[in-house]
């Protein structure tokens, strides 16, 4: 179990209707992120992806796959690394529960951003350490929902629970105020290294490099992000932009033809395109 006294939250039901995703503006700053290499440890668990599965190329990080790991691992000290723009809250919350109760200790590294579901999974570390230049984010559930007046008054008491449990992790890891918690929440916050320190959302900052081994991630690997921040910022749902990616990649996607009905996609979009077929 967890050598801090974190809650534990309970197992929520998916909900039906809402499409888990991450903020398109921080999809767009870690697009352009590093992308930072695989650990040689084999009791290191590197989230250098979005949270939750990809249904079209089984990318992403799962509560099913982190139990895996944690399982292959035993029960001896962890270290997490992570740098993702979080999405799936109800997976963000499933891996934080797994890691509170893993029976060893959880060291979180944070190398690059913590945002949205991954800044919930980096809770769970007993020791949580930030790279010089690295972030937290931290918000209310974010989903995207289709229908009516009623459809959207549905979601928003499906999104409530959320952020009711997500509060209360902060509260307890921090030691900060739930009124403090639930405002900075409203208001979208970035929290830099030192300032994460000083809120109590991480215990030290290392000026060892936030992003070992590589200094730019692969061309391909850059324009598949850039590719799906452009699609988000448009409005496309995560499970079309994953459609489209998944049909340039295998070149069934013209590179000419429009990629929404109703937005204009940037001049660069075709050239993306194209580095992505590489």
């Amino acid at each position: 179990m967890s050598l801090r006294n974190l809650p534990k939250i309970k197992a929520f039901d998916r909900p039906d209707g809402v499409q888990w995703d991450a903020p398109t503006d921080v999809l767009s700053k870690w697009a352009l992120s590093p992308q930072a290499a695989e650990a040689d440890d084999p009791r290191t668990i590197s989230i250098y992806d979005q949270i939750g599965e990809d249904p079209w190329t089984g990318a992403g990080m799962t509560a099913k796959r982190v139990a895996g790991i944690l399982r292959s691992i035993g029960s001896v000290d962890v270290t997490v690394n992570i740098n993702s723009p979080g999405g799936d809250f109800f997976e963000g919350l499933a891996i934080y529960n797994l890691l509170r109760e893993h029976p060893a200790k959880v060291s979180v590294r944070v190398m690059g951003y913590a945002a949205s579901a991954a800044s919930i999974i980096a809770m769970a570390g007993d020791e949580i350490e930030m790279g010089m230049g690295s972030f937290f984010m931290i918000h209310n559930a974010w989903g995207v929902a289709v229908g009516n007046q009623h459809d959207m008054r549905a979601t928003a008491e499906v999104l409530a629970p959320f952020d009711q449990a997500m509060s209360e992790i902060y509260e307890a890891r921090t030691g900060q105020k739930k009124s403090d918690v639930v405002a900075m929440m409203d208001a979208e916050t970035w929290i830099s290294s030192g300032d994460a320190v000083k809120k109590g959302f991480a215990d030290s900052v290392t000026d060892r490099a936030n992003i070992e081994a590589s200094a730019s991630a692969p061309s391909a690997v850059i324009a598949k992000r850039k590719l799906d921040s452009i699609l988000a910022s448009q409005g496309m749902p995560r499970s079309e932009r994953r459609k489209m990616m998944r049909d340039i990649s295998s070149g069934t996607q013209d590179a000419t033809a429009p990629v929404t009905q109703d937005a204009d996609i940037s001049a660069g979009l075709s050239q993306l395109i194209q580095t992505m077929k590489k």
